[in-house]
């Protein structure tokens, strides 16, 4: 298994659009050569996961109810110019990788057997482009190699990294040293250190000419197949071709530890987090509650806009956060339509989507019996569409004419709203908070 040589210090602190849902295309930004050649990615998941401690291997820990592999798979899918991703698993790993490409709708996927180590498990995914009768693998020019349990790489990278494998032969990311390395004795004395500023973390991705890394596999010997750990190493060793170094982000750590899972869930929801659609019902006192909190939520991207229908196509598309005001009393058709486009269009497929069902409360002479049918209704719906995974949340505010009291209470709101969007939290679901 390939050691890890990022410590927890060196954590992304700003999530970025590392999990932006739709890449721009590469041709179409300034200073950003086109790629007019064939490019794949081999993603070698065959690892135990000794070192997370938990029954499953990590790169299949679950985070917001999706494997880890499939937030990898989706970094490298939703790129235009990627064709191919051969994912290599272990042979008893291999229906329940299937099942993974089939819910999360992974349409470029190949999933092949590993081998007993990393180096071979590579090898049998570079030996998936020699079918020549599967469609499914065509022969890449340029072949990308990754760890299934590194999510956060992002297009620039991966642009980089491509396009200097197609002329270098080889390419390949790389890191300052974080820690200071040293040598010791046979005694478990000090020996000597190596000088950090000279030295760098190799990381993942690397690119390789295709012929160049299956070659280089060819030639290998059967140490490298059991104790190597750097494929540029065996493409210089065994082709003569020395890898261009590209310098990479904070971002390319690796998922290692149980620790690792809850940072790399931090940073999906705070990425996911990072925009909001408010959608207000006719009622004045609704409009303006919605302005308001546009205002409040100055940490988020927000638009406003009327009640949903088919010409907000294109905003309900756009983020994975709604906040849906109503007056109290007004029935779930506009939520039920809001899920029923969610599910035609499958957005919640890959993120689960928030709604915030925000109830404005012009008088305050409701009745016990009317609150607790209200909640019981809420309940119904919120359990039925998590279902499509979508988490509802409710939240009802009292209307004042005193204005500080109002602000008092829309400033709750406020933060409510954002803590429930963040937090992502399904046990929430269900609740008709009041305020």
């Amino acid at each position: 298994m390939q050691q890890e040589r990022c410590s927890s210090s060196d954590r992304p602190l700003d999530p970025g659009c590392v999990l932006a849902c739709d890449a721009e295309r590469s041709a179409d930004r300034p200073g950003c050569a086109p790629v007019d050649f064939p490019v794949a990615v081999v993603l070698p998941a065959g690892g135990s996961g000794e070192r997370m401690g938990l029954p499953a291997p990590k790169q299949f820990c679950t985070i917001l109810n999706r494997p880890l592999i499939s937030y990898t798979i989706q970094a490298f899918e939703r790129l235009p110019w990627i064709g191919t991703v051969v994912v290599v698993v272990a042979k008893e790993n291999h229906d329940l990788m299937l099942n993974i490409v089939q819910k999360f709708n992974h349409t470029k996927v190949n999933v092949v057997h590993g081998g007993t180590t990393r180096h071979r498990s590579i090898f049998s995914g570079l030996q998936a482009f020699c079918n020549t009768s599967n469609s499914l693998t065509p022969k890449p020019k340029v072949v990308i190699i990754h760890d299934a349990v590194r999510p956060f790489v992002e297009e620039d990278l991966l642009l980089k990294i491509t396009l200097a494998a197609k002329e270098q032969g080889a390419s390949g990311a790389i890191r300052p040293l974080v820690s200071t390395v040293i040598a010791t004795t046979s005694e478990g004395y000090l020996d000597h250190s190596l000088e950090r500023a000279k030295y760098r973390a190799s990381e993942m991705p690397q690119g390789f000419l295709y012929d160049v890394i299956f070659q280089a596999y060819q030639r290998c010997s059967e140490l490298d197949f059991e104790f190597g750990s750097e494929c540029l190493h065996l493409a210089l060793q065994y082709c003569g071709v020395n890898a261009k170094l590209i310098e990479g982000p904070p971002t390319l750590w690796k998922v290692t530890y149980k620790r690792d899972l809850a940072a790399a869930e931090a940073i999906i929801k705070e990425t996911l987090s990072m925009s909001a659609c408010i959608i207000a019902g006719a009622e004045a006192e609704a409009t303006e509650l919605a302005k308001t909190l546009q205002k409040n939520l100055n940490m988020m991207e927000t638009d406003v806009i009327p009640c949903a229908k088919e010409s907000n196509a294109g905003y309900l598309s756009k983020t994975r956060n709604f906040i849906h005001l109503s007056m109290t009393g007004s029935n779930s058709l506009g939520v039920l339509e809001m899920v029923k486009h969610f599910e035609d269009t499958d957005h919640a497929r890959l993120y689960p989507v928030v709604i915030v069902w925000v109830q404005l409360n012009m008088t305050k002479q409701s009745v016990d019996s009317q609150k607790t049918d209200e909640l019981t209704a809420f309940r119904i719906l919120a359990s039925e569409v998590i279902q499509g995974n979508v988490l509802l949340y409710g939240i009802q505010i009292e209307h004042t004419k005193v204005p500080e009291q109002w602000e008092r209470s829309v400033e709750r709101l406020t933060q409510i709203t954002v803590a429930l969007i963040r937090d992502r939290n399904a046990a929430l679901t269900g609740q008709l908070l009041r305020v």
